[in-house]
């Protein structure tokens, strides 16, 4: 039954109404994680009504973690953070079902965990896990609403939805796992997963109402620093290898190299072969030892560097050519070649491929951006004379 009174304004809403509510009130919703990104999307799905809500996450709540994981209080330290989050929602309005599943997303129970919900959020804090949601999502049709927070930028998408493009569309392969930082050692600005958390809840409550979703195909970025919201739009690979079961994801959860615990990294680099340009809306990927194979063999792309001002005041490869914040490239369009191919990175691989995305939607060939997989860190590692 709708509660009139705790919903008026929602039901106010010409385009929402009695029976908009009572589909928020019929609706459920998976979050994967209750952390930084879990916390304000799961307090706004249930302020919005949405009747059933699940939690998946096997952390306990660390003192470290108030800066920003607002479902939690001072009290809660030391508790499952299901359970803390579930106490919070419940004290908000006892009328929402709250689920809790306190483990952690694997291959052998994503299936089991997901089937069943309208729409999945993801909260998660490493790769391979979001692309298990992605592939586990694919499978079951459901449609889920990424999202991701680095120091004091953010991002926001729609995957999986009436057929769009999914994640590996977007990102077709991960950097090398010891090139991602952790949270503990990139750092993230307190207040940012709250922007980017109820973003993520806002396009989820435009889905269940059935309302137009505005970020299926887009990937909306945002820069808490110079308070800038941009958005690069990406389609479907019709050449990539439908998804059939979670064997990839798998791979990558089994690789010891990933972080799947905090604070935790892998001692040696990893290589990656290159993929070729899928289509032609997608760029190259190359791995630093192939790199350094062709450069060997005369190759001499422009070398891009789309690193931080301070980051690459830090360390930078020799022999780069234009350094420039990824958010700022299409500032420097005029400086780079178009009939030469461009070799670009950041620290990791991630910021460097929105660098491409953002070149080809500018008239770059996709067939001149090579985006280097595991960025200067890869770079560093596998030949260090060449950073300064």
């Amino acid at each position: 039954m709708v509660d009139v009174a705790r919903h008026a304004r929602h039901i106010s809403l010409p385009n929402v109404g009695v029976e908009g509510q009572r589909k928020l009130n019929n609706a459920s919703v998976l979050l994967i994680g209750a952390g930084g990104l879990g916390s304000p999307a799961a307090l706004y799905l249930a302020a919005a009504g949405v009747g059933r809500l699940g939690l998946v996450d096997n952390d306990a709540v660390d003192l470290s973690n108030l800066q920003r994981q607002i479902l939690h209080a001072t009290k809660d330290v030391g508790q499952p953070k299901v359970a803390s989050a579930k106490a919070s929602l419940e004290a908000l309005d006892p009328n929402v079902k709250v689920e809790v599943f306190q483990e952690r997303l694997n291959p052998g129970n994503a299936m089991a965990i997901m089937k069943g919900w309208d729409i999945v959020i993801d909260g998660t804090d490493n790769l391979p896990t979001r692309y298990l949601i992605d592939d586990a999502c694919s499978l079951l049709g459901l449609p889920w609403v990424y999202g991701s927070v680095f120091r004091f930028e953010g991002q926001v998408s729609l995957f999986n939805h009436n057929g769009g493009p999914c994640y590996r569309d977007l990102f077709p392969e991960p950097p090398p796992a010891e090139a991602v930082p952790t949270c503990s050692e990139a750092g993230v600005f307190g207040v940012l997963p709250g922007v980017i958390g109820v973003l993520q809840a806002t396009e989820a409550i435009k889905l269940l109402l059935g309302l137009p979703v505005s970020l299926s195909g887009k990937l909306l970025l945002y820069d808490a620093q110079s308070m800038a919201f941009d958005t690069l739009t990406f389609e479907a690979d019709p050449e990539r290898e439908a998804v059939v079961d979670l064997s990839g994801a798998a791979a990558m959860l089994s690789q010891e190299a990933w972080c799947m615990d905090s604070g935790q990294v892998a001692d040696s680099p990893q290589e990656q072969k290159s993929e070729p340009n899928p289509h032609g809306a997608m760029f190259n990927h190359i791995s630093v030892a192939e790199f350094l194979d062709r450069r060997e063999n005369g190759w001499t792309p422009f070398i891009l560097d789309v690193r931080s001002d301070a980051e690459y005041a830090d360390a930078r490869a020799k022999s780069c050519d234009l350094q420039v914040p990824h958010s700022h490239v299409r500032s420097v369009l005029d400086s780079l070649p178009k009939k030469t191919d461009i070799l670009i990175h950041c620290k990791s691989g991630m910021r460097s491929q929105l660098a491409a995305i953002e070149l080809i939607q500018a008239g770059w060939a996709a067939e001149r951006l090579f985006n280097l997989d595991g960025g200067i860190m890869g770079w560093h590692a596998a030949a260090p004379d060449d950073i300064e």
